[in-house]
């Protein structure tokens, strides 16, 4: 699994209106590079991606539907590993 777009390792949202901490809506524009394996049968896979650029256009809170107030803070796990 990676880390949600928009999010460093070791951080969280918050929403400063709310104190949600859990549902965000994220708008992302991405361009990634992307390998395919498709099959004679006509079945496609991607073997390898790559993101070459990621921009974080806006953050929602699900709760309260503020844009304006979401933070990122330290993640209380921060430094634990997790098992990834």
């Amino acid at each position: 699994m990676t880390d949600p777009v928009g999010l460093t390792p070791g951080t969280r949202l918050k929403c400063e209106g709310c104190g949600n901490l859990t549902r965000f809506d994220v708008v992302v524009t991405e361009r990634v590079h992307r390998y395919w394996h498709v099959s004679v049968s006509g079945v496609g896979q991607v073997e390898e991606s790559d993101v070459l650029r990621q921009d974080v256009e806006s953050i929602t809170c699900r709760w309260c539907g503020s844009s304006d107030r979401i933070t990122t803070e330290p993640s209380p796990l921060a430094g634990v590993d997790d098992g990834r």
